[in-house]
């Protein structure tokens, strides 16, 4: 016989005291959840430090994102998306049908091919073991900051160029550094000639932890890898060869390429190679006929402004203000240095539109980019 009726119904509407201590925790927990969600409009920056790589999305959907301890012993930005989601680079590796070569072209990159003698552009995987003592491979240190907007993210990150990676890096390389390098990636939403478009500006800081000398050389600095579609039609079979004297044979384009440069000099296709402009923008068309453009500026503050264009008709589209002699046969070699202590700031970028766009457009670009 229950002698306390009113005590039990009490406690079947209470419940046990530990589920009620349970649903106190959730209650506490929810806005910390919603909190933490990322807006489904505006940039987000999401870090993922367990899996290397710092994700951007732009109103919910993909961008780029950065990747690092990967197979080309660098940071990259892989892929690149386009505001309808094309994608703007090669597969990493090379997807069924896309050319093979340059095995180190990996989405958007920042290196050069001979500092103090050593080769990071050329670096990767694909370099058996006996060779890397002529290779440097640049490790990524941490993360600095991140952040999320209506209109725009950030990420600072930092890294060091080590002078080989004949030994595995992330802290086991032993051998003294050279650079440390300090960047700063705003990603933004924004519109050109009524087109939505997206941008990635960078500003890389390089401090010379020893002297640096960038010996003159045709490839460097920023690279980036286009999808086929954006090479050119008119590429010729070639063998290339690097700073080593490897050569490395380039096939003919197959069907579907249909990239035209053009520099803000008036340099259209092969012309753009080798020459000087503040600007130079990729353009081509889709199978399914959407048109795609690709554009980069260089900051007049950069050393060796107007920067060399090292636009392949092959798929690289690259920014390489300091390989003088390497473009230009009469022009003295560069053989930038920064002394010991010193640093240098590299400024681009880099907008990406599912359209083409007017030259009056990307001057204006231009035009603000430098005001800045």
């Amino acid at each position: 016989m229950n002698r306390h009726p009113e005590r039990s119904a009490k406690r079947a509407v209470e419940g046990p005291p530990h589920l009620l201590l349970l649903l106190l925790v959730l209650l506490a927990l929810l806005p910390m959840t919603l909190r933490a969600q990322k807006p489904a409009h505006g940039v987000a920056v999401t870090v993922n430090e367990a899996a290397h790589r710092v994700d951007i999305t732009i109103d919910g959907a993909p961008f780029t994102s950065y990747l690092w301890q990967t197979n080309q012993r660098k940071p990259i930005l892989y892929p690149l998306l386009a505001p309808d989601g094309t994608t703007l680079t090669r597969g990493n590796p090379p997807l069924p049908g896309e050319r093979t070569d340059h095995p180190h072209h990996a989405g958007l990159w920042f290196n050069y091919s001979n500092v103090n003698n050593i080769d990071y552009w050329n670096n990767s995987d694909a370099i058996k073991p006996e060779a890397r003592a002529r290779y440097g491979s640049i490790d990524h240190d941490r993360i600095v900051s991140s952040s999320s907007g209506p209109t725009s993210g950030s990420l600072v990150t930092e890294s060091t160029w080590y002078p080989s990676s004949d030994v595995p890096s992330v802290g086991s390389n032993q051998q003294p550094p050279i650079l440390r390098q300090t960047t700063h990636y705003v990603f933004s939403r924004l519109t050109i000639d009524g087109h939505p478009a997206r941008a990635i500006d960078m500003t890389l800081t390089l401090t010379a932890l020893q002297t640096a000398v960038f010996h003159d050389d045709k490839d460097g600095m920023l690279g980036i890898r286009v999808a086929h579609f954006l090479e050119s039609a008119t590429a010729k079979p070639e063998t290339l060869r690097d700073a080593n004297g490897i050569a490395t044979p380039v096939s003919a384009p197959t069907a579907g390429a249909t990239g035209v440069y053009r520099t803000s000099e008036g340099k259209v296709g092969d012309a753009a190679w080798g020459t000087r402009a503040k600007w130079c923008e990729l353009s081509a068309t889709t199978a399914d006929g959407k048109a795609e453009t690709i554009a980069v500026l260089d900051h007049s503050g950069n050393p060796n402004s107007p920067t060399y264009w090292h636009a392949r008709d092959y798929g690289l589209f690259a920014v390489n203000p300091l390989g003088a002699h390497g473009f230009d046969p009469k022009t003295p070699a560069l053989n930038f240095t920064i002394d010991k202590g010193a640093s240098a700031t590299f400024r681009y970028r880099i907008l990406i539109l599912s359209a083409t766009v007017t030259p009056e457009a990307l001057n204006l670009q231009s035009d603000t980019f430098n005001s800045k």
